[in-house]
């Protein structure tokens, strides 16, 4: 029997080996609070300001930058709600977004608007790229955050955010990315950046669910969502967890060591599949092509089949990928991030996502690309049945 293939990368990822066993101390003997000031909390205390300064060393950060949280979509809403709400009152009521993130984001900007506020909502180009020049125009002195991911997580497209921070900075609007996807596949360098607000999230690289970090540049005022304690200097109240933020140091450290030989690695196996099915299936859209993209997704629509079928087909053969963002599952609706960038209702609802990574072999992608003309030809056949 031939071992199963994952692609879906991009949902999830596997713990590492090195993650694993530094969290194991703080799961057993050291597990202690980090705000109590016997030895136990010393000892737990000393363990996350490491972690946190590491982390904020991976993102050319102050170590007093770095807030850590459940995760991306808590990071995103922190961002988008708390910095609108932190400057409602100099009159800057709106938010400026693209149609293609996250949900996290996109519905963090409709909270907005259920509080009084104002989406704005910037055109992209059919190559899934922002349209920097009508951005620019919406970038208003009414906008109190713009809010734009790094790397697309459905069709890997980098967004433009040197230049889209530093409109934001002209015209004195806080600036947020989400890096989710972006981090360990971009340069990230937060003294260099015109951003104020970033987003990563643990089990994108390696670390554990349920952990993720904002940075917040110095200066920078952000509203918690939560009240109830001093914890990270009160914009984040609630019991650290220990465990994981040491997870997310190591992971973050690995990913940052390894970023360029990976991307290289990802990109090469990424662009052989990629012809592979062109090659097999000639009239099959790779989306997002025509723009400058991370080295890990392949997103992919074959006319005359749907995601659904297609999926399953390949589960049945052990292959595991995705019809876009995890947060999508169980969606029978086209794709948001298709539809935003144009691309017809059929073909959208036809898309499949393969996301490669640390399991992601020669052998896989030789593998996925003989398999996939076959079952394709027996998805179309389906479907005219």
């Amino acid at each position: 029997m031939t071992a199963p293939i994952y692609l879906d990368h991009a949902a999830t990822t596997p713990v590492r080996r090195e993650v694993l066993e530094a969290m194991l101390p703080y799961l057993g003997d050291r597990f202690g609070n980090p705000s109590s000031t016997h030895r136990w909390g010393r000892e737990a205390r000393a363990a996350l300001d490491e972690a946190r300064e590491r982390v904020a060393n991976c993102l050319g950060a102050h170590v007093d930058e770095i807030c850590f949280t459940s995760g991306g979509t808590e990071a995103d809403n922190m961002a988008v709600i708390g910095a609108w709400r932190a400057r409602r009152a100099e009159g800057r009521t709106a938010v400026l977004t693209t149609p293609i993130e996250h949900k996290a984001v996109l519905e963090a900007a409709h909270q907005v608007r259920r509080e009084g506020g104002e989406e704005r909502i910037a055109p992209m180009t059919p190559h899934g790229v922002v349209d920097v020049d009508a951005f620019r125009g919406l970038a208003t002195e009414q906008v109190a955050i713009c809010s734009v991911m790094w790397v697309n997580n459905e069709i890997g497209t980098i967004q433009p955010i040197p230049e889209l921070g530093r409109i934001a900075r002209d015209a004195g609007i806080v600036m947020h990315t989400d890096a989710v996807q972006g981090f360990g596949k971009v340069a990230i360098d937060a003294r260099e950046l015109p951003v104020d607000l970033m987003s990563i999230s643990g089990h994108k690289i390696g670390a554990p669910k349920g952990i993720g970090a904002m940075y917040i540049r110095r200066g920078t005022v952000v509203e918690p969502l939560f009240h109830g304690g001093s914890q990270d200097r009160g914009r984040r109240p609630g019991t650290e967890n220990v465990a994981a933020a040491i997870g997310l140091a190591v992971a973050a450290e690995l990913t940052v060591q390894e970023r360029e030989a990976e991307c290289t690695r990802l990109g090469a196996l990424r662009d052989r599949l990629e012809a592979m099915i062109l090659a097999r299936v000639p009239d099959a859209v790779i989306h997002g092509r025509g723009a400058p993209r991370a080295s890990h997704v392949v997103n992919v629509s074959v006319p005359g089949t749907d995601s659904e079928s297609l999926l399953m087909a390949l589960d049945l053969r052990g292959v595991a990928c995705s019809a876009g963002s995890a947060c999508q599952s169980g969606s029978v609706s086209a794709s948001h991030v298709l539809s935003a960038i144009g691309v017809p209702n059929q073909l959208a609802a036809a898309a499949i996502r393969m996301s490669l990574g640390s399991l992601t072999t020669a052998e896989c992608i030789e593998r996925v690309g003989e398999l996939f003309p076959t079952l394709v030809e027996r998805a179309r056949q389906a479907a005219t049945a």
